[in-house]
């Protein structure tokens, strides 16, 4: 047979079995191959909970490796919505986006396969919240925490999330919009604003209000282009003509615009960066915030002062860089630096009781290591807390439509500690089902 031959026809004639045991056996040889198959199999079952500890597990690898492990966690949630999956998804895609978008604003490099990610991870979540809408208002909220506090990326199209957001998301938006530009002189929050603004007028169908908003524009071909556009769409034939042909005679050189006033330096603000530079901190940030808050200077003092802590909490530390974005009024932040940097246990376990009841499938792996670790304990208080955690997890799953997954893992536990008999009747006086196998034996003690 040639070297080059085609060997799926032959292939074709094994039994699954054969081919099993010879992918199982290359991959033994090839470490690529075995991780991309261990990719797949955690991810291929559609458990949710899965796929949220392998964005736990994904911050502690390297580029390639998290860049892979993201990868899998969005064939997941593309492979649910396409098969019309009743779980809550949405949850998850807002997790992936908010991860990957702080993975690269700490690199800085929004390009390459992780910035396209970023962009897939979007979508999903756009997709996800039309299937199962969250709050409109907190997913308002987070619209505009990233447009107006984000690095610039991602990229949010309010079409793709309108239905979602529906009147009240939408009014909220045009309501923090409208203060903005009636607050905001010139820079990056107007400019966020102003896209908003057109943006909105866009997908509640306000004709003039976006044509006055095209209008205000300097005048570009692609402006131009886009109003005769949106005048035709509705029906305003005889305005579209009008105003191609006015368009055709428009100045093509405009004036340019005059330079930016350049703001005085902020001394105050000056000396609290020399001073958080100097020693990062919870209290050094705080001293920063109210400096540059003041000056309204904070967004951009935010992101290169978290930047710092990151890089601190990379060597040890994550529950400062936690407390900090907690006291910002950012838990979801919080939750993440925790995640990722490692933050001690008693943290990690604090915050995931504060999201349990809204984000419940991400707290489930805190709690399952929180159950391992009671059981390790070997006495029989840790085994009956132990229990009570088992109940929460039950709980968690049914909240997050995931019960079947509960019912696994049950049975998996209770299989790895069947001689701890103190622990068995811990869950039974919990009022736990136990799996058949467990409770028709006799367990030896």
């Amino acid at each position: 047979m040639s070297p080059h031959s085609d060997l799926r026809p032959y292939l074709r004639t094994l039994g699954a079995e054969t081919l099993a045991d010879l992918l199982h056996a290359q991959a033994e040889r090839d470490p690529e191959l075995r991780h991309t198959l261990e990719l797949r199999a955690a991810t291929q079952s559609g458990d949710v909970s899965e796929a949220h500890r392998l964005l736990d597990t994904a911050v502690t690898d390297g580029n390639g490796e998290y860049t892979a492990k993201i990868g899998a966690v969005l064939d997941t949630l593309q492979r649910m919505l396409d098969a019309g999956s009743r779980a809550d998804l949405a949850p998850l895609a807002r997790r992936t986006v908010d991860d990957v978008s702080e993975v690269l604003e700490q690199s800085g490099d929004h390009t390459g396969d992780l910035g396209e990610r970023l962009d897939r991870a979007v979508e999903l979540y756009a997709r996800a919240c039309a299937a199962r809408p969250p709050d409109p208002e907190k997913l308002a909220d987070w619209i505009l925490e990233v447009e107006f506090d984000g690095p610039g990326r991602p990229a949010i199209d309010l079409a793709d999330f309108a239905t979602a957001l529906g009147e009240p998301g939408l009014r909220r938006i045009k309501s923090t919009v409208d203060d903005v530009l009636a607050a905001s002189g010139p820079g990056h929050r107007r400019e966020v604003a102003e896209g908003l603004r057109e943006q909105l007028a866009e997908v509640l169908g306000d004709v003039d209000e976006l044509v006055a908003i095209l209008s205000a524009k300097p005048p570009r071909r692609e402006i131009s282009l886009k109003i005769v556009r949106v005048l035709r769409a509705a029906g305003r034939h005889s305005e579209a003509i009008a105003h191609a042909a006015r368009a055709l005679t428009q100045d093509k050189n405009p004036k340019p615009p005059p330079p930016p006033q350049q703001s005085p330096p902020d001394d105050e603000t000056s000396r609290r960066r020399q001073a958080f530079d100097a020693e990062p901190g919870r209290e050094t940030y705080t001293a920063l915030r109210e400096a540059a808050t003041a000056d309204g200077k904070w967004p951009a003092q935010r992101r290169a002062a978290l930047v710092r802590l990151r890089e601190r909490a990379a060597e040890g530390g994550a529950d400062e860089l936690a407390r900090v974005l907690l006291d910002d009024g950012r838990p979801d932040e919080a939750w993440r630096a925790c995640v990722r940097f490692g933050a001690s246990p008693e943290l990690k376990r604090e915050l995931a009781e504060q999201r349990a009841a809204e984000h419940p499938a991400e707290t489930i792996p805190v709690f399952r290591e929180h159950v391992e670790e009671l059981i390790e304990h070997k006495d029989p208080a840790a085994y009956q807390e132990a229990a009570r955690r088992l109940k929460l997890l039950r709980t968690l799953h049914k909240r997050a439509e995931t019960p079947d997954e509960f019912t696994a893992y049950l049975a998996s536990l209770v299989e790895t500690h069947r001689r701890k008999t103190r622990l068995i009747t811990e869950i039974r006086t919990a009022r736990i089902a136990l799996p058949k196998a467990v409770t028709n034996s006799r367990t030896p003690r």
